[in-house]
């Protein structure tokens, strides 16, 4: 049976990945820093919680050696930057807390899990991105630096990680993926999207089949499409 580890799974789109993901009989660990959320999550789905900050290194490496490797890590932690936080409006707290949670937890988490699916060359990584963070396309640019720059950010490592490992060639899959906005804390309850309809890409980027030579990895992705970096 497959394994699974997804990061921010406690909740909205992470919650919703880990359930399509047990809906396919994968083994599904979640990570999440709140106690109480990641149980009540874990019973609720049936899953494996692990309780780390993924800004923990260290934690990160501990909670490694104490469950089997995974085959597949989806990356959906993430948090928002303030309102108001243009370049010369930012914080240098709120763009700390930004850049540690969003780009150097994704790395954290990655060097961490990931070596594993490296090693035995095979595997895949799905990290959610945000259109926000694209170089291009509609709206991608202007307000929300931290925010923005952190998830442009996660697209060059998604990027750089998917050609250091082949682009499939090497049996590690490497995608982002671009939820669109969706119902969850961060989201809103008035988003025209469900959390289970932003989740829905990930979980068909985790379970496809995948030819190398024919399909596609290393890309950004949206509803199953890929669009500009």
């Amino acid at each position: 049976m497959a394994r699974a580890l997804v990061t921010g799974g406690s909740r909205g789109l992470g919650f919703e990945v880990a359930r399509g993901l047990i809906a396919r009989n994968i083994e599904t660990t979640i990570l999440g820093q709140n106690p109480e959320n990641v149980a009540r999550a874990a019973a609720q789905l049936g899953a494996t919680g692990i309780c780390c900050d993924v800004r923990d290194y260290d934690g990160l490496q501990s909670a490694k050696v104490k469950h089997d490797p995974f085959d597949i890590i989806v990356l959906s932690h993430g948090v928002m930057s303030e309102k108001m936080s243009k370049t010369m409006k930012a914080t240098k707290e709120d763009w700390d807390r930004t850049l540690d949670i969003n780009l150097t937890g994704v790395f954290n988490v990655v060097n961490v899990f990931a070596e594993h699916l490296v090693e035995q060359r095979s595997g895949r990584v799905i990290i959610f991105s945000a259109c926000l963070g694209r170089m291009s396309g509609p709206g991608n640019a202007g307000g929300l630096a931290p925010y923005r720059i952190s998830k442009a950010g996660v697209n060059a490592f998604v990027r750089n990680f998917a050609h250091e490992t082949g682009l499939g060639a090497r049996g590690v899959l490497v995608d982002a993926i671009c939820p669109n906005h969706s119902q969850t804390d961060m989201g809103g309850p008035n988003a025209p999207r469900t959390a289970a309809e932003g989740a829905e890409t990930a979980i068909w980027l985790a379970t496809r089949e995948f030819t190398p030579g024919v399909d596609q990895t290393g890309l950004f992705w949206e509803d199953r499409e890929v669009i500009p970096w």
